[in-house]
């Protein structure tokens, strides 16, 4: 499925949530317009997609529909489906048995997400799977294979354990979402391993049995047959009746966990219902963690914990619930969808199989679930909707391809808007302004000849950050001057000591206030971020104000990625702690370091019209100035955040070339051996190609260094930061003797991060590592957004 085709169904979505507030219904009102489902089923078992059904919705805290259609059984014998027919659920055992036993294991502290599966089965860490994660089981990112070797003839668990533990990935773990029976074949391994319990008697003693679900079980018993819904033929010509379907499963005796469980829709319920309330089994925090998007942040489908979330198996939400929503499909025709947004489940039991392998229940599915959001008027509340909002908007995506599609739009910045205003907020005052060369109205004007000419503002001084007022010096040695056109003293705010970063507050007690316009990169270590931080606090010591004229985060302000710096490391490439790319504006930032480092400053953001958080520059509208002489271009702006985490290290990144941070490379490095290596790791939207290249400035200055072109091939699902370590990583591994990887710390600032590398650890374990900090950084930085 395309990444366009999820937009749409995104866009639908968010229409759809608009229009779920109305009042309550009766039980009456429910009943009469839920009746339209019965024709939908009715008219899926005529055309011979399933031979029957039991479904049954949840709305609000009750049972508003549950009936039976159909026949439970066609052959050998004919038999009418009833609403307390089991069923072998397939698939949803996964999300049903394996992945709550695993999150209780988890809440217990007896396993970690992110800890190797090797730590708990050493043995599975045959042929390269030793950094294959507990969350890349669960999320399906461990590059294993879909299912055991069908093709020889095998039986037992033991032997099932033992294929699955040598199993031979077909990528690398967290690059790519393929669906993997054999990922919940070890995870059931996995809870045997740590809790002592046989598999199925832990799913039943902490599962089924505490939420009373009396019909759910593996191996069901012989007084139940009677109840079950018969699937198909086996390849003996025996009706599969009590059987599990999923040939895996049968081969290990019917126990595993991936499949195997046989269940009601009325035990599903209590489920669905207790995943919607929380319940004794699971913590609401571990609900939460289960079923809220937990793929790598670079993946281009939204995987809970077990759970779908958006993928190309989700056609079950249908067209009208939110992407907010989770579920879970079987492949015997079984599909389980719940919706904390609205308070709303859909249980929708078949054999679609039954009984030669013909019939399908993926089309009836989409329409169910259509039909009951379209039925029944689902009411959001306000937090939920903002739950939805976090996970599917275009405004705060979760680095999800899908969800970030390109826009046309028509930005005015700051600096317009304060115009449109005629400048009230500067009328009377006397001002100055931190700029440089990308402080330019949407007329090509620059901010200070604006505020120069601004009818009852007196503009008596200029500031210059990093590159100097016209961007063009990249050296510390950048002095004070005079503005050629206004004659207005331009003063440096950037050298090589704290001090020359500084304004002193005497010169700044002559102002009323300091005004900012300059374009951000949306990088932590990008210095413009500490002047401003250096200026607020300036501010507050001499009591002028500060205002700040807001400008697009190039890069976007969807995305929040790569470590946190720590407190005490603090530095002009290191406010405070803030992660790499932090998908915040310049003004958001200011709010943020204003109130979380107590400057309380008076600050002023005037915020953009028109941006939206999903916006890369190339959807604002505005021209492209380079905010620095380095970045001259998006895909180098996109690049940054990653390449710019080594530049500090003894390597060049391609300052003094045509084409910086494009480029990485020395005179010690083999190109072909360099780019080999970073390619086989499979990073997700960028390849590197051998080149050689001599830079005319900074490290290796007129030498011929060989390495690599990192070529940008999908922005949507690249972490940069985790590129950045990827490329530590490499040299590290690659260069021992040679490179220098301490002299990373400076920019890094993050002392685990930097033990992880210099232990050999896998980097895509290390960004694992950092996400929960991430997560934190999301929800303060939330109080300071603009743009929502």
């Amino acid at each position: 499925m395309s990444p366009n085709s999820f937009g749409v169904r995104w866009a639908a979505s968010a229409v759809t949530l608009c229009l779920f507030v109305s009042p309550p219904p009766t039980r009456a009102q429910d009943e009469n317009r839920l009746s339209v489902l019965d024709s939908i089923i009715q008219t899926s078992i005529q055309n011979h997609e399933i031979p029957g059904a039991v479904l049954l919705v949840g709305h609000d805290g009750k049972v508003v529909y549950r009936k039976a259609f159909g026949n439970r059984s066609l052959e050998p014998t004919r038999s009418a489906m009833t609403v307390d027919t089991i069923f072998d659920i397939a698939s949803l055992t996964k999300v049903v048995a394996t992945t709550p036993a695993v999150m209780q294991l988890v809440e217990q502290g007896k396993i970690r997400l992110n800890d190797p599966v090797v730590k708990y089965i050493p043995e599975f860490g045959q042929n390269g799977k030793g950094d294959i994660t507990v969350r890349d089981l669960l999320t399906h990112f461990s590059g294993l294979p879909p299912d055991l070797d069908l093709s020889h003839p095998w039986t037992g668990r033991d032997v099932g354990y033992s294929m699955a533990f040598g199993s031979t990935p077909i990528s690398p773990p967290g690059t790519r979402f393929v669906y993997s029976d054999i990922n919940f074949i070890v995870l059931a391994a996995l809870v045997d391993r740590v809790s002592g319990i046989p598999f199925d008697s832990y799913c039943a003693q902490n599962i089924f049995t505490p939420l009373g679900m009396g019909h759910t079980r593996f191996r069901p018993p012989a007084e139940w047959q009677s109840q079950i819904a018969p699937t198909e033929y086996d390849e003996r010509g025996q009706m599969l009746h009590g059987i599990v379907h999923d040939p895996s499963a049968r081969r290990v005796g019917g126990v595993a966990g991936h499949a195997g469980v046989f269940s009601t829709a009325d035990d599903l319920a209590k489920l669905a219902q207790a995943l919607l309330d929380g319940s004794s089994v699971l913590s609401r925090l571990a609900i939460a963690k289960m079923t809220t998007p937990q793929q790598p942040p670079t993946a281009p489908v939204l995987r809970g914990l077990g759970w779908d979330i958006d993928s190309p198996f989700s056609s079950n939400r249908g067209e009208l619930l939110p992407v907010g929503s989770f579920g879970h499909t079987g492949f015997t025709g079984t599909s389980l969808w719940i919706d904390p947004t609205t308070r709303t489940y859909i249980i929708l039991l078949t054999n679609a199989v039954h009984p030669r392998g013909k019939g399908s229940a993926i089309s009836l599915r989409a329409k169910i679930a259509t039909a009951v959001a379209d039925a029944i008027p689902l009411t959001a509340t306000e937090q939920e909707s903002s739950r939805w909002k976090a996970i599917t908007g275009y405004n705060e995506a979760m680095a999800a391809e899908h969800h970030l599609f390109g826009r046309n739009g028509a930005v005015l910045t700051g600096i317009d808007v304060l115009e449109s205003q005629d400048f009230s907020a500067l009328k009377g005052k006397r001002v100055g302004v931190l700029t440089n060369q990308t402080g330019l109205d949407s007329a090509g004007r620059r901010t200070i000849d604006v505020l120069a000419h601004a009818p009852g503002v007196q503009l008596l001084a200029i500031f210059s950050p990093e590159h100097g007022v016209t961007g063009e010096f990249d050296t510390t040695h950048v002095g004070n001057s005079r503005d050629a056109a206004t004659q207005i003293p331009v003063y440096s705010v950037y050298g090589g000591t704290d001090a020359a970063r500084r304004r002193p507050p005497d010169l700044l007690s002559k102002l009323d206030t300091v005004v900012v316009d300059l374009q951000d990169a949306g990088v932590r270590f990008y210095t413009y971020e500490t002047s401003i931080g250096y200026f607020l606090e300036a501010g507050a010591k001499a009591g002028i104000a500060v205002t700040i004229l807001d400008r697009p985060n190039p890069i976007g302000g969807a995305f929040v990625q790569g470590p946190m710096s720590e407190p005490g490391r603090e530095n002009f490439t290191n406010y405070g702690p803030v992660p790499v790319r932090h998908g915040m504006t310049l003004g958001e930032l200011a709010q943020m370091f204003n109130s979380e480092h107590n400057i309380h400053a008076r600050l002023t953001v005037v915020a953009m019209q028109g941006w939206m958080r999903g916006d890369w520059y190339d959807s604002t509208g505005l021209d492209w100035t380079n905010p620095s002489p380095n970045l001259r271009n998006l895909i180098q702006a996109t690049l940054y955040p990653g390449v710019g985490l080594v530049e500090g290290t003894n390597v060049s990144v391609g300052r003094g070339t045509d084409t910086p941070f494009e480029l990485l490379g020395a005179p010690w490095i083999n190109g072909h051996e360099l780019a080999q290596f970073l390619n086989a790791r499979q990073i997700s939207g960028v390849r590197f190609v051998p080149v050689s290249f001599t830079p005319s400035a900074s490290n290796f200055a007129g030498q011929l260094c060989h390495g690599v072109n990192i070529v940008l091939t999908a922005r949507e699902v690249l972490d940069a930061p985790e590129l950045g370590i990827e490329l530590a990583s490499a040299l590290a591994k690659l260069y021992p003797q040679q490179f220098h990887l301490e002299k990373i710390m400076d920019i890094l600032a993050n002392q685990s991060v930097y033990d992880a590398l210099t232990h050999g650890e896998d980097p895509h374990r290390i960004a694992l590592n950092w996400q929960d900090d991430l997560r934190k950084f999301q929800q303060l930085r939330e109080r300071y957004l603009i743009y929502k």
